[in-house]
């Protein structure tokens, strides 16, 4: 019974906390926002970032990997409430292939993809290799975002999980396209690259 309770109260409080924050919060876009049947690619996201995003991609139908442990499973149905539809459960450590698997056939039929290249569980703000064997697989270009907002805190976990502060202002990056090569190590480094820029450009913004 308890868990019942924390599976439907966790993510309507993530939920009520996402939209009082996306109405109390000043955002700012910088580079190409999301549209409506826009080419598909994998949108890359650091795991500590991962509450706001998608404010940025309402209506998205792309597919998000979100790990199978408990708090995966409260993110799943938070992600729903916020109008995310599409999801493959799974990870580097638990379902991986099966995961991997749905998220090429989603690929396949012109969806756009979703992960957190550090997930489930870190290095906090380390690419995976799971992100470029994915690009490499799908043909789809990693497209790096990340929001800071001049107010926040920082939650004492793995990843420093970010939550903005309430009557701020807030800054969305959006980095461009990039695209695997034939060497995954400087497929990862070039990906990499892609996210520390769209993070370092969203601290600094409101330096």
């Amino acid at each position: 019974m308890k868990d019942k309770v924390l599976a439907w109260l966790i993510p309507h409080a993530i939920y009520a906390i996402f939209l009082f924050l996306s109405r109390t919060i000043c955002w700012t876009f910088i580079g190409e926002r999301y549209q409506a049947g826009c080419k598909p690619y994998i949108l890359s996201f650091w795991h500590a970032r991962i509450l706001m995003t998608p404010y940025a991609y309402q209506g998205w139908d792309g597919a998000m990997l979100i790990s199978e442990h408990r708090d995966g499973e409260y993110i799943t149905e938070a992600s729903r409430l916020m109008g995310l539809k599409n999801f493959s459960r799974g990870s580097s450590t638990k379902s991986g292939a099966r995961a991997f698997l749905k998220m090429i056939r989603m690929a396949r039929k012109g969806h756009s993809l979703g992960i957190t290249p550090d997930g489930p569980k870190g290095p906090a703000e380390v690419v995976q290799l799971g992100a470029v064997q994915l690009a490499k697989k799908t043909g789809l270009p990693l497209r790096a975002v990340c929001y800071a907002t001049k107010r926040h805190w920082r939650v004492n976990s793995w990843d420093k999980f970010y939550i903005p502060k309430p009557f701020t202002r807030g800054v969305f990056v959006i980095g461009e396209a990039v695209y695997a090569g034939d060497d995954d190590a400087e497929t990862l480094q070039a990906f990499q690259k892609a996210m520390d820029d769209v993070q370092m450009q969203a601290d600094s913004y409101f330096l």
